[in-house]
């Protein structure tokens, strides 16, 4: 077999693989008194960005569908600021997880938070109505069938994804940090946008299968996204970790140990296109100095 065959059964096959993965205002932290400080009790809520799905090694109290690490952010902010955390995040989450079981043996997220609460994080809203991971999915089918040639994907969704985001996910997002702050009221409460997966302009196919006119159509759909949720969190009040300019130049093209996300091939984590624990680090970092905490 020749080795461009070769590549696209991998890539197929990778792809396949993450389907089935991947299916007002609160007082601030800095208020708290060092004594509360010490001990504030942290949240984190969220999807497999916020578990860090994939990455070793996993949580052993974590429900093994959730694929959730003990290297994720919510382990290093708690460890940087002596917190003490119930992490109840889970890969594949969506904003209806925050309030029904997503799985038999995992209860809705929104269970965990009381008016004890100091502290809350999340990423979520990626995988609302799908359209993130189908847009990943399907353009990168669509790349294969193109051998990375043209804007197939582009040509036959258009704005279909960024239509969904802005009349679905958003109003989404907001209830969910609405119904976030009704359950810890005296909590500080961030959400997180998503690091970027694409470059801005040219992509690394057959490392990430997108069609070549395809490149700058998914970046601006992850634009729209982390718009989404920066809007969210302005209408209700919440603080917003802007990832958009720290993760320029740490996408899945990247070489490793620059980048933040790992590519659907030669990457180092079993789930693709997800942030490594590098990624996990540097969300961390970035949602410290924006809580003010470094």
């Amino acid at each position: 077999m020749s080795r461009r065959p070769a590549l696209l059964a991998a890539a197929t096959t990778a792809l396949a693989l993450l389907a089935t993965l991947v299916p007002a205002t609160a007082p601030a932290l800095a208020e708290t008194t060092p004594a509360e400080r010490a001990g504030v009790r942290y949240v984190a809520m969220g999807d497999s960005y916020s578990a860090a799905s994939g990455v070793l090694p996993l949580d052993p109290a974590a429900p093994v569908q959730c694929l959730r690490s003990i290297r994720n952010y919510p382990h290093v902010i708690a460890e940087a600021i002596g917190a003490r955390l119930t992490d109840v995040t889970c890969g594949a989450a969506d904003t209806g997880d925050y309030r029904g079981s997503q799985y038999d043996d995992v209860p809705p997220q929104l269970d965990a938070l009381s008016r004890r609460t100091r502290l809350v994080t999340m990423t979520i809203g990626g995988n609302d109505s799908s359209v993130f991971l189908n847009s990943i999915l399907q353009c990168g089918a669509a790349g294969l069938a193109t051998l990375g040639q043209g804007s197939p994907c582009k040509d036959e969704y258009g704005d279909s994804f960024v239509t969904t985001i802005r009349t679905t996910t958003f109003p989404a997002i907001r209830r969910a940090l609405r119904d976030v702050q009704r359950r810890a009221p005296r909590a500080e409460v961030a959400i997180l946008g998503y690091p970027w997966i694409m470059p801005e302009r040219v992509g690394c196919y057959p490392l990430m299968p997108v069609a070549r006119g395809d490149v700058p159509y998914l970046r601006t759909l992850q634009r729209v996204l982390n718009n989404a949720v920066k809007r969210a969190a302005r209408a209700t009040g919440a603080t917003y970790v802007n990832l958009n300019r720290v993760s320029d130049g740490h996408d899945a093209c990247q070489l490793p140990g620059e980048r933040w996300v790992e590519p659907v091939l030669a990457g180092t984590n079993p789930v693709i296109v997800h942030p490594n624990a590098l990624g996990e680090e540097q969300m961390a970092q970035r949602t410290l100095a924006v809580l003010g905490r470094q």
